[in-house]
Protein backbone atom coordinates (compact mmCIF):
# COMPACT_ATOMS: atom_id res chain seq x y z
CA UNK A 1 0.00 0.00 0.00
CA UNK A 2 1.76 3.42 -0.97
CA UNK A 3 0.66 6.44 0.71
CA UNK A 4 -0.93 4.56 3.63
CA UNK A 5 -4.45 5.18 1.30
CA UNK A 6 -5.70 1.51 -0.20
CA UNK A 7 -7.79 3.54 -2.13
CA UNK A 8 -5.18 5.28 -3.92
CA UNK A 9 -3.07 1.79 -3.95
CA UNK A 10 -6.05 0.84 -6.20
CA UNK A 11 -5.86 3.66 -8.50
CA UNK A 12 -2.27 2.83 -8.95
CA UNK A 13 -2.83 -0.66 -9.61
CA UNK A 14 -5.46 0.28 -12.24
CA UNK A 15 -3.25 2.97 -14.20
CA UNK A 16 -0.63 0.25 -14.13
CA UNK A 17 -2.68 -1.86 -16.54
CA UNK A 18 -2.37 1.07 -18.86
CA UNK A 19 -0.31 -0.37 -21.73
CA UNK A 20 3.05 1.68 -21.15
CA UNK A 21 2.48 2.87 -17.81
CA UNK A 22 5.14 1.49 -14.87
CA UNK A 23 4.58 2.00 -11.11
CA UNK A 24 6.12 6.03 -11.20
CA UNK A 25 3.71 7.23 -13.91
CA UNK A 26 0.62 4.89 -12.69
CA UNK A 27 1.80 6.88 -8.59
CA UNK A 28 2.17 10.02 -10.69
CA UNK A 29 -1.65 9.64 -12.56
CA UNK A 30 -2.95 8.68 -9.16
CA UNK A 31 -1.92 11.84 -6.90
CA UNK A 32 -3.06 13.99 -9.97
CA UNK A 33 -6.40 12.93 -10.07
CA UNK A 34 -6.29 13.63 -6.24
CA UNK A 35 -4.87 17.35 -6.72
CA UNK A 36 -7.30 17.69 -9.77
CA UNK A 37 -10.72 19.52 -9.30
CA UNK A 38 -14.22 17.27 -8.90
CA UNK A 39 -15.39 18.75 -11.89
CA UNK A 40 -12.17 17.98 -14.04
CA UNK A 41 -12.05 13.88 -12.76
CA UNK A 42 -16.34 13.74 -13.10
CA UNK A 43 -16.03 14.81 -16.94
CA UNK A 44 -12.80 12.14 -17.62
CA UNK A 45 -14.93 9.83 -15.75
CA UNK A 46 -17.86 11.11 -18.29
CA UNK A 47 -15.57 10.54 -20.99
CA UNK A 48 -14.56 7.12 -20.04
CA UNK A 49 -17.85 5.85 -20.18
CA UNK A 50 -18.90 7.56 -23.01
CA UNK A 51 -16.38 6.10 -25.16
CA UNK A 52 -17.05 2.28 -23.84
CA UNK A 53 -20.78 2.87 -24.27
CA UNK A 54 -20.49 4.64 -27.68
CA UNK A 55 -17.66 3.92 -29.82
CA UNK A 56 -17.39 0.20 -31.60
CA UNK A 57 -15.68 -0.69 -34.72
CA UNK A 58 -16.62 -0.20 -38.36
CA UNK A 59 -19.00 -3.32 -40.10
CA UNK A 60 -16.55 -2.66 -43.35
CA UNK A 61 -13.15 -1.70 -41.90
CA UNK A 62 -12.78 -2.58 -38.06
CA UNK A 63 -11.68 0.63 -37.49
CA UNK A 64 -12.74 2.92 -34.86
CA UNK A 65 -16.30 4.43 -35.54
CA UNK A 66 -19.47 5.51 -32.93
CA UNK A 67 -21.81 4.87 -35.98
CA UNK A 68 -21.41 1.62 -37.86
CA UNK A 69 -19.17 3.01 -40.55
CA UNK A 70 -16.41 5.14 -39.25
CA UNK A 71 -15.98 8.62 -41.10
CA UNK A 72 -13.49 7.02 -43.77
CA UNK A 73 -15.62 4.60 -45.12
CA UNK A 74 -18.21 7.00 -45.30
CA UNK A 75 -15.91 9.68 -46.62
CA UNK A 76 -17.07 10.35 -50.67
CA UNK A 77 -13.82 11.90 -51.19
CA UNK A 78 -11.74 8.64 -50.55
CA UNK A 79 -10.92 6.44 -53.38
CA UNK A 80 -12.09 3.08 -53.83
CA UNK A 81 -9.05 2.00 -55.79
CA UNK A 82 -6.86 1.16 -53.01
CA UNK A 83 -6.80 -0.71 -49.37
CA UNK A 84 -4.54 -0.23 -46.83
CA UNK A 85 -4.14 -3.20 -44.63
CA UNK A 86 -2.99 -2.06 -40.45
CA UNK A 87 -3.23 -3.37 -37.45
CA UNK A 88 -4.67 -1.20 -34.94
CA UNK A 89 -6.51 1.68 -34.71
CA UNK A 90 -3.92 3.55 -34.34
CA UNK A 91 -2.40 2.75 -37.32
CA UNK A 92 -4.70 4.23 -40.07
CA UNK A 93 -4.81 7.42 -36.97
CA UNK A 94 -0.70 7.91 -37.67
CA UNK A 95 -1.10 6.83 -41.50
CA UNK A 96 -4.08 9.56 -42.20
CA UNK A 97 -1.67 12.12 -40.11
CA UNK A 98 0.97 11.75 -43.34
CA UNK A 99 -1.89 12.55 -46.08
CA UNK A 100 0.36 10.28 -47.98
CA UNK A 101 -2.63 7.67 -48.60
CA UNK A 102 -6.44 8.22 -49.63
CA UNK A 103 -8.07 5.11 -50.08
CA UNK A 104 -9.84 3.08 -47.41
CA UNK A 105 -8.48 0.71 -44.94
CA UNK A 106 -8.68 -2.60 -43.23
CA UNK A 107 -7.96 -2.92 -39.47
CA UNK A 108 -6.94 -6.82 -38.55
CA UNK A 109 -6.79 -5.88 -34.83
CA UNK A 110 -3.70 -7.93 -34.32
CA UNK A 111 -1.31 -10.26 -36.22
CA UNK A 112 -1.25 -14.21 -36.98
CA UNK A 113 0.98 -15.90 -34.26
CA UNK A 114 0.75 -19.07 -33.70
CA UNK A 115 2.63 -18.97 -30.30
CA UNK A 116 -0.01 -17.15 -28.72
CA UNK A 117 -2.56 -19.24 -30.49
CA UNK A 118 -3.87 -16.14 -33.04
CA UNK A 119 -4.86 -17.57 -36.05
CA UNK A 120 -6.49 -16.40 -39.54
CA UNK A 121 -9.69 -17.15 -37.79
CA UNK A 122 -8.87 -14.12 -35.16
CA UNK A 123 -8.34 -11.72 -37.30
CA UNK A 124 -10.90 -9.52 -39.09
CA UNK A 125 -10.09 -11.00 -42.47
CA UNK A 126 -13.07 -12.49 -43.65
CA UNK A 127 -14.61 -9.31 -45.72
CA UNK A 128 -11.07 -8.44 -47.47
CA UNK A 129 -10.97 -10.67 -50.43
CA UNK A 130 -14.50 -9.55 -51.26
CA UNK A 131 -13.90 -5.67 -50.96
CA UNK A 132 -10.85 -5.94 -53.12
CA UNK A 133 -12.65 -7.66 -55.63
CA UNK A 134 -14.71 -5.17 -56.21
CA UNK A 135 -15.43 -1.12 -56.48
CA UNK A 136 -12.41 -0.79 -58.82
CA UNK A 137 -9.83 -1.67 -56.59
CA UNK A 138 -6.84 -1.68 -58.02
CA UNK A 139 -4.05 -2.08 -55.36
CA UNK A 140 -4.49 -3.56 -51.69
CA UNK A 141 -1.01 -2.05 -48.88
CA UNK A 142 0.27 -4.35 -46.46
CA UNK A 143 1.32 -2.19 -43.93
CA UNK A 144 1.77 -4.37 -40.72
CA UNK A 145 4.52 -3.62 -38.47
CA UNK A 146 7.85 -5.12 -39.90
CA UNK A 147 8.10 -8.06 -37.39
CA UNK A 148 8.19 -11.35 -37.66
CA UNK A 149 4.43 -11.69 -36.89
CA UNK A 150 3.70 -8.71 -39.31
CA UNK A 151 5.94 -10.48 -42.14
CA UNK A 152 4.02 -13.57 -41.65
CA UNK A 153 0.58 -11.90 -41.78
CA UNK A 154 1.75 -10.08 -44.79
CA UNK A 155 2.77 -12.96 -46.54
CA UNK A 156 -0.97 -14.25 -45.70
CA UNK A 157 -2.79 -11.58 -46.57
CA UNK A 158 -0.83 -11.80 -50.15
CA UNK A 159 -1.68 -14.88 -50.64
CA UNK A 160 -5.16 -14.54 -49.80
CA UNK A 161 -5.76 -12.27 -52.71
CA UNK A 162 -4.14 -14.64 -55.19
CA UNK A 163 -5.54 -14.50 -58.36
CA UNK A 164 -7.25 -11.14 -58.01
CA UNK A 165 -6.27 -8.64 -60.72
CA UNK A 166 -4.65 -5.91 -58.62
CA UNK A 167 -1.43 -5.47 -56.98
CA UNK A 168 -0.47 -6.10 -53.53
CA UNK A 169 1.77 -4.11 -52.00
CA UNK A 170 4.19 -3.77 -48.78
CA UNK A 171 4.82 -0.26 -47.77
CA UNK A 172 9.44 0.06 -47.98
CA UNK A 173 11.86 -1.28 -45.81
CA UNK A 174 12.27 2.61 -44.41
CA UNK A 175 10.57 1.60 -41.14
CA UNK A 176 12.54 -0.03 -38.14
CA UNK A 177 12.81 -3.54 -37.96
CA UNK A 178 11.12 -4.59 -34.88
CA UNK A 179 8.96 -1.39 -34.45
CA UNK A 180 5.67 -0.51 -34.36
CA UNK A 181 3.67 2.19 -36.78
CA UNK A 182 2.09 3.51 -33.91
CA UNK A 183 5.09 5.43 -32.56
CA UNK A 184 7.13 6.46 -36.21
CA UNK A 185 7.14 10.21 -37.14
CA UNK A 186 5.24 11.26 -39.95
CA UNK A 187 8.01 11.63 -42.39
CA UNK A 188 9.28 8.28 -41.83
CA UNK A 189 6.45 7.04 -42.47
CA UNK A 190 5.00 8.82 -45.14
CA UNK A 191 8.73 7.81 -46.95
CA UNK A 192 7.77 4.65 -45.96
CA UNK A 193 4.43 4.82 -47.52
CA UNK A 194 5.55 6.34 -50.95
CA UNK A 195 8.34 3.98 -51.44
CA UNK A 196 6.16 1.06 -50.68
CA UNK A 197 6.89 -2.76 -52.74
CA UNK A 198 5.47 -5.76 -54.88
CA UNK A 199 5.30 -8.39 -51.97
Amino acid sequence: MIFGSPLLSRLVALFKKMPGVGEKSAQRMALFVLRSERAAIEEFAQALLAVKERVGLCEVCGNVAEDPRCVICTDPRRGDDAICVVEQPQDVYMLERTGAFRGRYQVLHGVLSPMDGVGPESLRLGNLRQRASQAGTREVVVATNPTVEGEATALYVSRLLEGLPLRVTRLARGLPVGGSIEFLDEATLGRAFEGRQDL
